[in-house]
């Protein structure tokens, strides 16, 4: 009988482990510090080398041979066109692609006349070659510049012969590993700055969201001090003493608040007539009786508007829970470059200072919502000579 190899199934062999990839190393992204050092120096590398190759080849020039002098002007020649290229990829971008092959072509050409132009091994054709390979490091990666750079140097003991191996590679060698060394370095620092950028952007990013937070909490925590809170803490205090109807209307208008249909905040920040906003605030009063005066005032912020109306709120419907009196005085007007708008009244007043800090009150209602908007807000009050309630835009 068959064996069982021969029922058409081929055995099971274990997967061989997946290759190790290398890590790709992602672009730098643009605008970058390390994407600004990079395009400056693919930028000025060219025009580096194009320059420095025109000058060494002047000096080598004035070496040259009598008798060899037109071939050394044509050399120079294709120096002075492949420097042209140089500057013009460097400052333009144009010709990118034919810069190094004209640098290339420009060391075979001085390498390969230097017997005629200066004799072997001459500083013409050790600086040019050295310049070029220098510069190379700071436009390719080593996998294009080790065979560039391993090409020329055989160009160049090809034309001076193998005497000069034990000065012109060590020199070639250390020079190119000093150029790439220099690029990596100032690459990483580059790199480097980025992330600390980052990371202080994602910081200031955190911060700003949680300030955010915090003064939409405490804004809810004036708000609800504004309403239910106090309206709890009046029942509690004055018990079967209150009018059942006034703290049906008190729990109406706190439900109107805390739902947003009395107003909330705007995300569109446009001017608004900050005196109608405050008549609105007075007309859609309770009990008490408000005798504005008004002068005209500029026109504010909708955030700090709202700010106003909520603290003057805050500030009548004290008066009318706490002050024993039926009428109150609101004053808005300008002084100098601020709005001030007051709130008093002649009631029974109180000593702020003995306010306990865990009562929030006029101080979170009023002056820290007030100073989230950039504003200020103090409070004048002494027993039996009633209570005023200074609010001012800008802070002073």
């Amino acid at each position: 009988m068959p064996g069982p190899s021969s029922c058409g199934a081929a055995p099971a062999t274990p997967s061989a482990p997946a290759p190790d990839v290398p890590p790709v190393t992602p672009p730098p992204a643009q605008g970058s510090v390390e994407a600004r050092f990079l395009a400056s120096a693919h930028r000025l590398a060219p025009a580096v080398r194009g320059v420095a190759v025109v000058v060494i080849s002047v000096f080598g020039l004035l070496g040259v041979p009598d008798e060899a002098v037109p071939m050394g002007f044509a050399v120079f020649g294709l120096v002075l066109a492949g420097a042209a290229v140089d500057c013009c990829a460097g400052f333009t971008g144009r010709g990118a692609a034919l810069s190094p092959v004209l640098a290339v072509l420009r060391v075979v050409a001085v390498c390969a006349v230097q017997e005629w132009t200066g004799g072997p091994a001459n500083l013409w054709a050790l600086n040019v070659l050295t310049t070029t390979a220098i510069t190379l490091q700071w436009e390719w990666s080593p996998a294009v510049t080790v065979p560039v750079t391993a090409g020329l140097l055989a160009v160049e003991l090809a034309a001076a012969g193998t005497e000069v191996t034990g000065t012109l590679v060590p020199r070639l060698l250390f020079e190119c590993l000093l150029a790439r060394l220099g690029f990596v370095l100032l690459r990483q620092s580059g790199r480097r700055v980025d992330e600390l950028r980052e990371r202080r952007s994602a910081l200031a990013l955190a911060e700003a969201v949680s300030l955010a937070r915090h003064r939409k909490e405490r804004e809810y925590l004036a708000l609800l001090h504004d309403t239910a809170a106090s309206t709890f803490l009046l029942v509690t205090v004055q018990g079967t003493d209150m009018d059942p109807e006034q703290v049906a209307e008190y729990a109406r208008r706190d439900l109107a608040v805390l739902t947003g249909t009395a107003g909330g905040a705007t995300d569109q920040d446009s001017p608004v007539d900050l005196t109608a906003s405050l008549r609105t605030v007075v007309g859609a009063g309770g009990r008490l009786s408000v005798d504005v005066h008004a002068d005209e005032v500029p026109l504010v912020p909708a955030s700090v508007a709202l700010a106003f109306v909520r603290a003057v709120r805050e500030a009548l419907v004290n008066v009318e829970r706490h002050a024993g009196v039926g009428t109150a005085t609101l004053s808005v007007r300008g002084e100098g470059d601020r709005v001030v708008v007051v709130v008093a009244d002649s009631g029974v007043g109180f000593q702020p200072e003995q306010v306990a800090r865990s009562r929030r009150g006029i101080r979170g209602s009023v002056v820290e919502r007030m100073a989230a908007v950039g504003g200020g807000a103090t409070v004048t009050s002494r027993p039996g000579a009633g209570t005023g309630v200074r609010m001012v835009w800008p802070g002073e």
